[in-house]
């Protein structure tokens, strides 16, 4: 089935909001695990807005203790890479980073960026890293991802959940078939592909029933609905949802 990483920084966010030391995002991450979550999702940014390097430590410890992974979400930087280096997670998720914006934009270019982004694959593969890029579901990043010796695609799907929930929905659909296009030639070119970015609970069937995805990272959608139900039940839904999709198209 399906695999759903649980992206835990909008935790580390509020606790920020006042400077304290709660609430804590390994017990966000602890939660998300005993729950359903298949792994954890991070993002160490340039300016710290939530997770911190601390953070990454505990989270990296946790994710070896259960057994599970760690995707840590990172710029293109020389200092990026050394933590992630240094940390050694399971997975490394290079995306996009501006210090202005709220929340990533959109997909890295990996074509305009090819060697600086080969450059910082070779270096976290040498630790052990499955390094992920964060792209637009465009075939020319799809291939350039490849040549940079990538292991995983994530696709971008904030546009469609965007369009789908302000009722656009011929732009929807032009999207969502953006999306299967661009999975299923990153399958052909033997990438593993990962899809994220605005999935709440009804835009998230249309994705998980593309099958060349396998795992879906979900975070601040699941971070707010907790705050109403729980984040195990929060998560229990949104993995009922995911699994009926897959089981719709058996």
């Amino acid at each position: 089935m399906l695999r759903l990483g649980v992206n835990i920084d909008h935790v580390a966010t509020i606790r920020n909001a006042r400077g304290s030391s709660y609430p804590e995002p390994v017990r966000a991450a602890e939660l998300a695990l005993a729950a359903g979550a298949d792994g954890i999702t991070a993002h160490l940014r340039e300016d710290r807005r939530h997770i911190s390097d601390a953070d990454i430590a505990v989270l990296t410890d946790l994710c070896l203790k259960r057994g599970k992974p760690l995707n840590f979400e990172m710029a293109v930087t020389d200092e990026m890479v050394g933590i992630a280096m240094n940390a050694k997670p399971h997975a490394a998720c290079l995306v996009p980073e501006r210090r202005e914006e709220v929340t990533t934009e959109g997909g890295l270019d990996v074509v305009k960026g090819a060697n600086r982004i080969a450059d910082a694959t070779g270096r976290l593969r040498t630790v052990g890293a499955r390094v992920s890029l964060f792209i637009e579901p465009d075939h020319a990043q799809i291939q350039a991802s490849a040549d940079v010796g990538a292991q995983v695609v994530e696709l971008h799907t904030g546009a469609y959940c965007d369009a789908a929930r302000a009722g656009q929905t011929e732009r929807a659909a032009a999207i969502l078939e953006r999306l299967k296009s661009g999975a299923a030639f990153a399958a052909s070119l033997g990438l593993e592909v990962h899809a994220g970015h605005g999935i709440d609970y009804a835009t998230v069937k249309p994705i998980a029933a593309i099958p060349q995805i396998v795992e879906l990272n979900i975070g601040h959608f699941l971070i707010g609905e907790a705050i109403f139900v729980g984040l195990p039940q929060a998560i229990l839904r949104m993995r009922t949802l995911m699994d009926a999709a897959r089981l719709e198209q058996a």
